[in-house]
């Protein structure tokens, strides 16, 4: 099969002109297929249904001495905190369990920051002239649109194969006026590259300008493997405590994928003089989160181990519809030389990097199509893909056969794109 930059004009031609066809024919099957975000299937959520009828009499509701439905701990369940301790590495007492949505914890701690300050800030950030943020790209959009809101000044920090650009990183920081970067360190979303012992090394030892930076670690994907066995990770407390670095750093995860997006636990992870201070502020904004759900998920996960066999159960769902986009993109698309993609071992997304200046067309044609997928650009802050190139494909809600149609609008609405792009000059 021919490389399409290769190709002759009049080869081009004759290739749009099926490639066009195709495309029409998808077109006329009125299809409605989503591929936009990474929701867990019904089928995934149907799996651990079980855990809503875990607590079935009164004395199911005490847990650690405390009845979860009254009032009191702040920071959650000692046992949940010890749940999650496990899965992260790191100590009950570093855990300050939440609600359902860790993004809440995230935009919480960024909102303290702007409007208290910090632990060891001198003022809140609110009142700064300017405050500037690393933004990892390809990223998570959501994270992108918490600092924009506040108006920080958001910088695009490219990836490597072992997670962010660590000279340009280590060259921003010598500027006061950053004061934070995001990370996704497992599985990045949506790229799926897990960071390097080298690359966390050089992040827990930054020494930046501004006294009270603020590492936004989102462990979102701590347990999420679906090819391979669960892969080990360091605890970036203790990490960034070796280099003098403990109150630089938030860890935050979840498990909006592994039970329940609308119904989970959520949690940050962070030092003891973070905790006093968070909890401090926190004691007069809320009794305490939801207490019944932590105990639920803490009889029906028990721990680690539990949480590593469920997400097996995720995995023999999972990995089909991965190896699906895979097998697609290595059957359409590469030997067609019309993009790049990495090939992750857990998480929830496949990250796309097509020829420069197709993506969004790529998009709009899919959409034309009826396939919604998460918009070209989304993964950089502000919307703004430089070269027009990267796009982020959601395999875990449709069933495969559903899938397949997806993958195969995808693919020829990037081939037709491509073509008229080549064609255009």
């Amino acid at each position: 099969m021919k490389k399409y930059a290769d190709m002759t004009r009049e080869e081009l031609l004759a290739e749009r002109e099926e490639v066009q066809a195709l495309y029409d024919a998808l077109k006329a099957k009125d299809l409605k297929l989503n591929m936009a975000r990474g929701k867990p299937s019904t089928e995934q959520l149907d799996m651990t249904s079980e855990m809503m009828d875990i607590l079935r009499s009164d004395s199911d509701y005490i847990c650690d001495g405390i009845d979860v439905r009254n009032y009191g701990n702040l920071e959650g369940l000692p046992s949940c905190q010890k749940l999650f301790a496990e899965m992260l590495g790191t100590k009950p007492e570093n855990i300050f369990c939440g609600g359902n949505a860790s993004l809440t914890l995230m935009y919480d701690t960024i909102a303290k920051a702007y409007t208290h300050g910090r632990v060891m800030s001198e003022k809140p950030w609110g009142k700064l002239d300017k405050v500037k943020w690393l933004c990892p790209a390809p990223g998570y959009d959501r994270h992108f649109a918490i600092t924009q809101s506040f108006g920080a000044e958001m910088i695009t920090i490219p990836m490597t194969a072992g997670g962010p650009d660590m000279d340009l990183v280590e060259e921003l920081i010598r500027d006061e006026a950053v004061r934070g970067m995001w990370c996704v360190p497992k599985y990045s979303n949506p790229d799926g590259i897990v960071y390097s012992d080298e690359t966390i090394r050089r992040i827990a030892s930054m020494k930046p300008a501004a006294k009270d930076f603020l590492l936004m670690w989102d462990n979102a994907y701590c347990m999420h493997e679906f090819f391979g066995e669960h892969l080990p990770f360091p605890d970036i407390l203790s990490e960034c405590e070796k280099y003098g670095n403990a109150d630089m750093v938030f860890e935050f995860a979840s498990t909006s994928k592994i039970t329940f997006p609308g119904a989970g636990v959520a949690v940050f992870a962070c030092s003891p003089n973070n905790m006093a201070y968070m909890k401090k502020l926190m004691n007069i904004q809320m009794i305490s989160f939801d207490k019944v759900n932590q105990l639920r998920h803490v009889r029906y996960l028990k721990n680690k181990d539990g949480v590593i066999a469920l997400m097996k159960r995720h995995a023999a769902i999972l990995g089909p519809k991965f190896r699906c986009v895979l097998d697609w993109l290595e059957r359409e698309i590469a030997p067609r030389g019309l993009a790049e993609w990495e090939k992750p071992m857990g998480g929830y997304f496949v990250s796309v990097n097509t020829m420069p200046g197709i993506a969004k067309e790529t998009w709009r044609l899919s959409k034309e199509a009826g396939l919604t997928m998460t918009g070209a650009g989304a993964t950089y802050p502000y919307g703004k893909d430089p070269l027009d190139s990267n796009m982020r494909v959601a395999p875990s809600l449709p069933p495969v056969e559903q899938l397949e149609q997806a993958m195969e609008i995808y693919c020829v609405s990037m081939r037709l794109a491509a073509l008229n792009k080549l064609l255009a000059g």
